[in-house]
C-alpha cells in the first residue's frame, strides 16, 4: 500500500491497529471515539456507518469489540470520495477483510440497503451555519451544509431492521429536536450520556442510542467529563 506526500498513519492506540489520514483533509476528533465507546454491539451485528469520513468510529468500533463479539460486518457511507479512499486503505493496511464502502450522498442511499441493519453508527454534521472561513471540504463534514439531522433520520429509519439501533452524538443544546425528529421516523430513544468539557459545567454534546419500533423508555446515564 502506498501513502500519498499527505497522508499519514496514526496509532488508533488498540492492538496496533493505525488509521490513515489526510493532513490536508478533515481529520478525525475525540467526538469519534467516544461514540465508538459509547454504541453497543451484538454478535452478527451488519452495521453500518454513516457519514464515515475516513472511518474512524467504525474502525474504532471494530478494534474494541473485534475480539468479544463475532462475524461484525461493516458498510462505510461517504459522499466525499478521497476521505472513502483513505478508509479503504485502513482496511487493506489492517488486513480487514469485513468492510464495505459506498460512495455518494446518504440520502441517495440503494434500494438494497433497506432494512439491511441492526446497528448504524453516526457522526453527523451538527453544526448550523455557514463555512465562513473553512474550506467547503472540511465544513461539510461539521456543518448540515449538505444533508440535515431530519436527512439523516430518515435515512436511518430506511436502513435499520425492525428493532435495530442507532448510536449517534449530536451537539447537546439540539437534544429536544433529535428526539423529536427520531421519534417521527419510528426510532425511540432509549439511552442518553452528556459530555461536558469539565466537572459540574454545561454539556457540549450528546451520545444517543435509538431503536427502531422500540417502546417508551429512556435511560440517562453519568455525563461524560471530557
Amino acid at each position: 500500500m502506498e501513502l500519498k506526500e499527505s497522508e499519514v498513519l496514526e496509532d488508533m492506540l488498540i492492538g496496533g491497529l493505525k488509521i490513515v489520514q489526510d493532513t490536508r483533509l478533515y481529520r478525525f476528533t475525540s467526538d469519534s471515539v467516544l461514540l465508538s465507546r459509547f454504541a453497543r454491539g451484538k454478535n452478527g451485528d451488519n452495521i453500518a456507518d454513516f457519514c464515515a469520513g475516513s472511518g474512524i468510529v467504525a474502525y474504532h468500533f471494530y478494534a474494541l469489540n473485534r475480539e468479544k463479539l463475532k462475524n461484525l460486518r461493516f458498510t462505510l457511507f461517504e459522499m466525499q470520495k478521497p476521505l472513502l479512499d483513505l478508509s479503504k486503505k485502513t482496511a487493506e493496511y489492517n488486513g480487514f477483510e469485513n468492510f464495505a464502502f459506498e460512495l455518494g450522498k446518504l440520502q441517495d442511499i440503494p434500494e438494497k440497503y433497506r432494512e439491511q441493519f441492526s446497528l448504524i453508527l453516526c457522526n453527523p454534521p451538527y453544526e448550523r451555519g455557514g463555512f465562513d472561513n473553512d474550506d467547503y471540504e472540511k465544513a461539510v463534514c461539521r456543518k448540515e451544509l449538505t444533508i440535515t439531522l431530519q436527512d439523516i433520520a430518515k435515512c436511518a429509519s430506511f436502513a435499520l431492521k425492525f428493532g435495530g439501533r442507532l448510536a449517534m452524538l449530536h451537539r447537546a443544546d439540539r437534544v429536544a429536536e433529535v428526539c423529536y425528529t427520531l421519534k417521527s421516523v419510528n426510532i425511540e430513544v432509549k439511552r442518553l450520556q452528556f459530555v461536558s468539557g469539565t466537572a459540574g459545567a454545561k454539556p457540549y454534546l450528546v451520545l444517543i442510542e435509538g431503536v427502531k419500533g422500540g417502546k417508551v423508555s429512556c435511560e440517562t446515564l453519568p455525563t461524560i467529563v471530557n
